[in-house]
């Protein structure tokens, strides 16, 4: 069967990995910040696992650069690590190197990334798609509420802000590069299933925080 059979990958991925996703977006940990029911420990403590997660992912980007498939994914203007060592430096002072620790599900998280996503190009547009993507939908949202329930200007959620970047518009950008993508229907499988696999770390990472912070849930915390 030829792959015009298929419906695009862009909406194959949509489509198959809509649970996990949706699971994703609605974790309670993530609620609980939008809505400043944590002090801004765990706001610090997510900013942490972001940053062990992306310096990861992009080490996985260098590392592909030049590859003729992955690199067409690897976008600097999206480099989240810049901003999340800002965001550190802000929320937990200079040392803030010295306090991050790597959760175990978060270990799990890079672990699987650095398996798969340096050397194989459907693994790396997987893992890639699912945290940038998000970012730029999801993140859009969750980053100025969180904003909001803590008194936060700048500093503090440079990671949700894509200086130069149309968000609506490099989705569509983003799509269309999958949907050009010369993919087998096999290997269009086995990249939704690591999308899929991606939320579901994601998800493990956001309930193992949910764990730690949960006797912390209480009305809004001002944590100035």
């Amino acid at each position: 069967m030829s792959l015009t059979a298929h419906p695009p990958l862009s909406e194959r991925v949509r489509v198959g990995t809509r649970t996990d996703h949706d699971a994703a977006q609605g974790s309670d940990f993530l609620e609980a910040l939008a809505t400043g029911r944590l002090p801004i420990r765990a706001y610090a403590d997510l900013t942490a696992q972001h940053w062990f997660i992306y310096e990861t992912l992009e080490q996985a980007a260098r590392a592909m650069v030049d590859d003729p498939v992955a690199g067409d994914f690897v976008f600097r203007a999206l480099y989240r690590l810049p901003a999340l060592s800002a965001d550190l430096r802000f929320l937990l002072g200079p040392d803030w190197a010295e306090r991050i620790v790597a959760l175990p599900s978060t270990t799990v998280y890079c672990t699987r990334m650095r398996t798969l996503a340096f050397d194989r190009p459907s693994a790396f547009i997987a893992h890639h798609y699912t945290r940038y993507l998000e970012d730029l939908s999801g993140g859009q949202y969750l980053g100025p509420s969180i904003a909001r329930a803590y008194g936060l200007n700048v500093d503090g959620h440079r990671f949700f802000v894509f200086e130069g970047i149309d968000a609506s518009a490099f989705r569509s950008r983003y799509r269309g590069l999958l949907d050009r993508l010369q993919w087998s229907h096999a290997e269009q499988n086995a990249f939704v299933a690591e999308v899929s696999r991606a939320y579901q770390l994601n998800v493990a990472v956001l309930d193992e925080l949910r764990g730690r912070w949960t006797g912390c849930w209480s009305g809004r915390v001002d944590w100035r």
